[in-house]
């Protein structure tokens, strides 16, 4: 069974002294946001699944050997926050992870998030993805998103058993709650850096 925090302070606490992280959930449920931002705030590495892992220029997808030897080269790295949730790449990554960070909000803000992001990037390729990647929107995407918590989190919940059982996991349902970790985190990170 996974090791769930029960509290924001306590996921604070691991993350102030923590080298490899792992953000997973929904698209469009803020974990690339929370990475990129959690990066600059502990000088990790950052790690974008889609465009280091899955994506090469043009949505050309990697080679699926490809993809997993980049994952294992790059978990074995001391240091790293990776974004992405890649069900199937867990028994990789659980393994060498310090702390998990679930976001799991409801799926109509990750629905938001979703069309947001594809709104400000459309006919761009975003930050978080390979070269020659645009913003794209489909039918399809929009029921995978609907339907996540359904058909992804039941697989997501047992490779935590049977993967990270060792490993704390924060569970995150909104962004409230995201804002209070990094203000939890900032504050201690303060507080070590004055003693």
């Amino acid at each position: 069974m996974a090791r769930y925090l029960a509290d924001i302070e306590a996921a604070a606490a691991i993350l102030s002294t923590t080298d490899r992280i792992l953000i997973i959930g929904c698209s469009g449920s803020g974990k690339s946001t929370l990475a990129r931002e959690l990066s600059a705030l502990l000088a990790l590495p950052y790690v974008s699944m889609d465009r280091d892992v899955f994506w090469l220029p043009g949505w050309q997808q990697r080679q699926r050997a490809d993809a997993l030897a980049i994952v294992e080269r790059t978990v074995a790295q001391p240091q790293w926050i990776m974004d992405g949730t890649s069900p199937g790449t867990l028994p990789l990554r659980l393994p060498r992870t310090n702390l998990v960070l679930w976001m799991r909000p409801p799926r109509c803000i990750s629905l938001y998030g979703v069309v947001s992001r594809w709104l400000r990037y459309r006919g761009r390729t975003r930050p978080e993805m390979a070269e020659n990647c645009p913003e794209r929107l489909s039918r399809e995407f929009l029921r995978y998103v609907w339907n996540f918590e359904k058909t992804e989190s039941p697989e997501i919940e047992q490779k935590l058993a049977d993967y990270g059982g060792d490993v704390p996991a924060l569970v995150v349902r909104s962004r409230r709650q995201a804002q209070a970790l990094k203000e939890a985190l900032k504050s201690l990170l303060a507080g070590a850096a004055n003693a």
